[in-house]
């Protein structure tokens, strides 16, 4: 039962002699939650003393281990779960958080097993697995709750000292008592002290710790509105004259701490991003020994060269190359890749993955920090650790600012005092300090970056440094590789051109049971048959032969595959492509024609950047003639062909020294310099790590579209970034002349510095949302009908 009410139905059916009605059920019910599915080995797996180490503790002649349980959804879900494993034997105690959805299970392990309880708790429809606090979560989660309870007992006291105040205002004090009056100012002070002593401590903290530095930053300013604020509150309580401002101090002190938390909040949305990436990886592993048996292993155990098993619907656990198996991968958690992707025999595939549809043999050949998965998450820290130029000028701006404010205040200060009288200067001063506080300025570049890193990296570009985003608009060049870029970088079969008198398909037929038994790259553009050809021998840089269907057969060349037939060799036709011959001892048969395809949004990318106004170059080490027949293709007026690593380089600093502002796209090593040398170098997704390495940012899917999207979310993000740092400087120029006039009070300047903070953070998260139209064409063309 999933909760009371339905086992009290149940009660009352059976009660009532209609036990009969559940045997006309058309089906078994199911859980409405979609559990992940555990699997008996796993679960055995738990059973291992090495494996509860990490997880179980000995409690005299019992064992306690911590569950973290999914599909909990009300308190009736933990009153079944306690009832039911509480009456299994062996079990001594079962107490669920409902909290935390933490289990605490106690148990005799010489009467049951750890794997026998987990699996009936799979049974009832609970997952359930052993925790494993991650320090790092732990220790956000408990600044999180401490900044939470800050601002809450901000809000808290802000509200009863503003009550208490309002009673002292003229306009509520009718018949206010002296000894009431006194009252109310103390109770103000009781209130305000831990709202000082607590929430405030770290601007306080901060503040010390950048006079230390010698640095000037907004925890000063605000420090000293604050502290002055509540020991002249103090003043004015113990001897009973002026005013308090009590409700200042908690209004400032609570709309500060509620703009930083959204920040915090901000922020914390993309380092969860990137901890949710190491997540996808499964604890365990299915590992083949060498007499192909499976076992289940933890996923600490896997090392490089093993051969692993992947069932449909599991997580791949490690970098590999797929030895046995056909099926689709979704890579969309890594790439923004959102169909799956179809893998075969000789396919690389990347740890934390999904397998689709078939099951996969893979040999292992990455684990751990050298895997894919794990470069993407160093690279993202990279980023969000990296401030663009822009940032950092509001930084030093920020700086520069508060020392201005502090002169002025001080000087406003004095000429209150020479001309008024000290009470009220002292107030004045307080006002432009706050008035003028620099959050919003601070804030105005760090929300933005953060939170627009975070959604480029949904969209599929991983940006790896910080002034990306800020370079991105400067862009008038965008230099273009061709393979690996412009196309998919692998040889397809485009054609075939039977010989007359002979049919294509069988011809296809042939040599793809030629091809079957051959790793080279050509050989993966024929796919796979189901029978091989007898007999086959190889000749490096000529082609293949062996007997099909009692036939022998050469493909490659044709001067190599006319030598069988002793006939002279055909003339290659003066059309584009890799043109392959397959004969026999009679004759040719049948030409195959062989390309590496165009990306299918390639034409699209260019007539985006030319709609831009940049400038488009092809420069690619492909033969001079296929750039060119290419770049004809694409409309792209420059193309250079024959381009050695140095001669991109060259052309490069060429164009920096011209003036240009130069992005390239590029892959492979050979276009590590370029990569290292553009303003901006942006990797494909399946380039090199060395290649990615020097890149400042890397398109994690074959989407080239997203390089559109970026232009697109960089300018938008710029645009945000300048919009606050505008809003920010007009507040601050307007509010101070305001507050040196004494036309703003405190509780005013409060309130007026927290809605400016509020507001830039509130339109950086506009990020989260970023329209840049759909980049995601289909990622591969229709197949040659019939031929692939």
């Amino acid at each position: 039962m999933c909760c009371p009410g339905c086992e009290a139905v149940a009660e009352a059916i059976v009660a009532g002699g209609l036990e009969s009605y559940y045997r006309h059920r058309t089906d078994n019910s199911s859980n409405p939650e979609a559990l992940p599915r555990v699997l008996q080995d796993e679960l055995e797996l738990l059973d291992r003393s090495d494996v509860q180490q990490r997880f179980v503790e000995t409690r005299g002649d019992a064992q306690q281990i911590q569950l973290l349980v999914e599909g909990i959804t009300c308190a009736a879900c933990g009153w079944l779960i306690e009832k039911r494993l509480g009456q299994m034997l062996g079990v001594r105690e079962a107490t669920l958080n409902l909290g935390n959805h933490r289990l605490t299970l106690v148990w005799s392990p010489d009467e049951t097993r750890l794997s026998t309880l987990l699996g009936e708790l799979k049974r009832i429809g609970y997952a359930a697995h052993p925790y494993e606090s991650d320090k790092a979560s732990e220790r956000i989660a408990e600044e999180n709750r401490l900044y939470l309870r800050r601002l809450g007992l901000a809000g808290l006291m802000f509200m009863q000292v503003m009550m208490a105040t309002m009673g002292l205002w003229e306009e509520f004090n009718q018949d206010l008592s002296e000894e009431m009056f006194i009252l109310l100012r103390w109770v103000s002070l009781l209130m305000t002290t831990p709202v000082v002593f607590y929430s405030c401590v770290p601007f306080f903290q901060g503040a010390v710790r950048d006079l230390r530095n010698r640095r000037l930053t907004m925890d000063v300013s605000v420090s000293l509105a604050i502290g002055g604020a509540y020991l002249a509150g103090i003043w004015a309580t113990v001897t009973n004259t002026g005013e308090i401002y009590f409700d200042s101090v908690t209004m400032f002190a609570f709309f500060l701490l509620a703009g930083r938390y959204l920040e915090r909040r901000a922020r914390q949305r993309t380092v969860e991003s990137t901890a949710r990436l190491v997540n996808l990886l499964p604890p365990t592993a299915m590992r083949l020994n060498d007499s192909e048996q499976a076992e289940r292993v933890l996923l600490d155990e896997v090392r490089p060269g093993d051969l692993l098993e992947v069932k449909p619907g599991e997580s791949i656990p490690a970098d590999g190359i797929i030895m046995q198996g056909v099926s689709s991968v979704d890579e969309s958690a890594l790439s923004g890749e959102y169909l799956p992707l179809a893998k075969r025999a000789g396919d690389q595939v990347v740890a934390g993955t999904l397998n689709v549809e078939g099951p996969l043999r893979v040999q292992v050949s990455a684990v751990g920090e050298q895997t894919r998965l794990s470069a993407i998450v160093r690279l993202l820290e990279r980023a969000q650790s990296d401030k663009p130029r822009l940032g950092q000028i509001a930084d030093q701006v920020a700086q520069y600012f508060l020392l201005i404010v502090l002169s002025c205040a001080a000087i406003v200060g004095a000429v209150w005092w020479w001309t008024v009288n000290g009470e009220t200067a002292f107030w004045i001063v307080l006002a432009v300090l706050v008035a003028t506080c620099p959050c919003a300025l601070s804030l105005a570049t760090p929300t933005a970056l953060t939170t627009a890193t975070g959604t480029f990296h949904k969209l599929g570009l991983l940006i790896t440094r910080g002034h990306v985003l800020e370079g991105l608009n400067r862009v008038d060049t965008v230099i273009l590789d061709k393979t690996g870029t412009l196309t998919e970088g692998r040889m397809t079969l485009e054609r075939v051109e039977p010989f007359d008198g002979h049919d294509p398909d069988q011809a296809l037929q042939w040599a793809r049971m030629l091809e079957s038994r051959s790793e080279h790259p050509i050989a993966r553009a024929f796919g796979r048959s189901v029978t091989h050809a007898e007999d086959v021998q190889s000749y490096p840089g000529r082609g293949l032969e062996g007997v099909c269907d009692g036939r022998r057969l050469r493909i490659g060349k044709s001067d190599f595959v006319c030598e069988l037939s002793r006939q002279p060799a055909s003339a290659i036709p003066d059309q584009p492509g890799q043109w392959l011959m397959l004969g026999d001892e009679t004759g040719p048969i049948a030409w195959f024609v062989l390309n590496d395809r165009l990306r299918t949004d390639a034409h699209s990318l260019i007539e985006g950047l030319k709609a831009r106004g940049l400038r488009v170059i092809l420069l690619s080490g492909d033969h001079d003639a296929v750039v060119q027949r290419m770049a004809t293709e694409l409309q792209i007026e420059e193309a250079i062909g024959n381009a050695s690593p140095d001669d991109k380089l060259a052309r490069v600093q060429q164009l920096q020294a011209e003036g240009a502002v130069v992005l390239m796209l590029g892959d492979g090593v050979n276009d590590v310099p370029v990569l290292a040398s553009a303003d901006i170098s942006i990797a494909m997704g399946e380039a090199s790590d060395l290649a990615k390495t020097n890149a400042d940012a890397v398109l994690l899917s074959s989407h080239l579209n997203v390089l559109l999207a970026a232009l697109t979310g960089a300018a938008r993000t710029r645009r945000i970034m300048l919009q606050n740092l505008f809003w920010a400087a007009a507040y601050n120029a307007g509010i101070l002349p305001l507050a040196a006039l004494g036309m703003v009070t405190p509780a005013w300047a409060a309130f007026g510095m927290s809605a400016s903070s509020l507001l830039v953070v509130l339109n950086a998260l506009r990020l989260t949302r970023l329209k840049t139209g759909d980049p995601r064409p289909p990622t591969r063309a229709p197949a040659l009908e019939g031929y692939a």
